[in-house]
């Protein structure tokens, strides 16, 4: 029995309490009954920052909690756009993958063709690694040279010592973005230059980052590194954030007249991360100065609130084919998110979401719905939610009188 897509409506209103670690005082109220094949709720929008605490210059911003993955501020975060150098991110997710992998190591050398020296080198008049024509360089090097000095004849290097041709390697990194829930990116080249089907959204350019950080922890000190010596040639580290004490320790810059000057950055104080990617500004000035202003906002206007104990049952979900209509839903641990510290009387809305019905058998600690809370500041926080007990399957007689009782009723509580 294919699962249409059906999500459960709570209203939460929370009392709000200024300081992390308090509890919420809560109401609960049942909105009503959702049907089947209703389509996933849309996230909140930021029209130009209405409706939050932050107004941005960018015309495209997105600020994410990394541990969470909350959305604390967006504005036309979904909107495609050419990415610029930015999109290196993809061409390093592809490289790192490659090492991790063993098919590639840090000690291979990979040749600077003609093609990478031309479009991407000295002669381009781009970000350059300045590597001579027909030089062998290893893969580390050109790992530095793509992070810290944005070398485009860096980045077609490792693609083509990849794949062979830097067409043949941009469609490894939009196969990856697939593999890695990017579903809108496509890519056309290694470097980000200008291609007008070479676009990225700053939601995917953030989960990107995200997934970087989380996925190779080794390689992300590099993002901070502030300068490279190569050859003759000294590169300062591009990321403008980085010399401004706000706990900046990465990711990318990149500018395109096509698109503007934009940035994929992150910061940590407290052991409380943030990452932001924004894109449109006018200058590299307005894009170092809107990155901090939208860093400072976020660490100091957001904290974690617990919803829920460890244990204590968020929902239920809908369960055809076992032993029981309906399983109750649980966090892992306690259940927390992230949201605003000041505005008092905020509301949430809170919507536990999941492929519904949820097919027998089911085990106990099985992920099986995610609890969807937006504030009425707007954001929006997704936490996991999984089943509290087992549910076993039942046999063909008992399957058939749960499908004849879920077509005719067609809800789920």
């Amino acid at each position: 029995m294919n699962g249409a897509r059906a999500s459960g409506l709570v209203m939460i209103i929370l009392e709000h309490i200024s300081r992390a670690g308090k509890r919420a005082v809560m109401a609960l109220a049942a909105l009503g009954l959702a049907a089947l094949g209703l389509a996933a709720v849309p996230a909140f929008a930021a029209p130009g920052g209405q409706g939050s605490e932050f107004v941005i210059k960018a015309r495209q911003a997105i600020l994410l909690d990394a541990d969470t993955g909350a959305i604390l501020f967006k504005y036309n975060a979904d909107e495609l756009v050419p990415p610029a150098s930015m999109s290196k991110l993809m061409t390093l997710a592809v490289v790192f993958k490659a090492i991790k992998t063993g098919q590639i190591k840090l000690t291979d050398e990979f040749n600077m063709s003609e093609h990478a020296w031309r479009t991407g080198g000295g002669p381009s008049g781009t970000s350059a690694m300045m590597v001579p024509l027909n030089t062998r360089t290893t893969v580390d090097e050109l790992l530095k040279g793509v992070i810290i000095q944005s070398g485009n004849d860096a980045a077609i290097a490792l693609g083509e010592g990849i794949a062979g041709t830097e067409e043949n390697f941009a469609k490894l990194m939009e196969e990856e973005a697939r593999r890695l829930g990017l579903k809108h990116s496509t890519f056309r080249n290694a470097t980000g230059l200008y291609h007008p089907e070479h676009l990225m959204s700053v939601r995917e350019l953030a989960q990107l980052a995200r997934i970087l950080i989380r996925d190779y922890p080794e390689y992300y000190p590099t993002f901070a590194q502030r300068e490279y010596l190569y050859r003759k040639h000294r590169f300062i580290n591009r990321n403008p954030l980085l010399p401004l004490n706000i706990g900046a320790d990465g990711l990318k810059t990149g500018y395109i007249k096509e698109a503007g000057y934009g940035i994929v950055g992150s910061a940590k104080l407290d052991n409380r991360r943030l990452l932001l990617a924004i894109n449109g500004l006018a200058t590299q000035e307005e894009r170092r100065e809107e990155a901090k202003k939208l860093f400072e906002w976020g660490f100091k206007a957001f904290a974690e609130f617990k919803l829920y104990d460890s244990g204590e049952v968020v929902g239920r979900a809908r369960v055809w084919g076992g032993d029981r209509m309906f399983i109750p839903l649980v966090g892992n641990g306690d259940v927390n998110v992230m949201l605003p510290r000041f505005p008092a009387n905020q509301k949430l809305k809170g919507e536990i979401v999941y492929a519904g019905p949820l097919k027998a058998p089911i085990r106990k600690g099985d992920q099986v719905a995610m609890l969807r809370v937006t504030s009425s500041t707007e954001a929006t926080n997704e936490v996991p939610l999984f089943a509290a007990d087992d549910v076993p399957a039942v046999g063909p007689m008992r399957r058939g009188l749960d499908t004849l009782l879920y077509m005719a009723t067609r809800w789920i509580p």
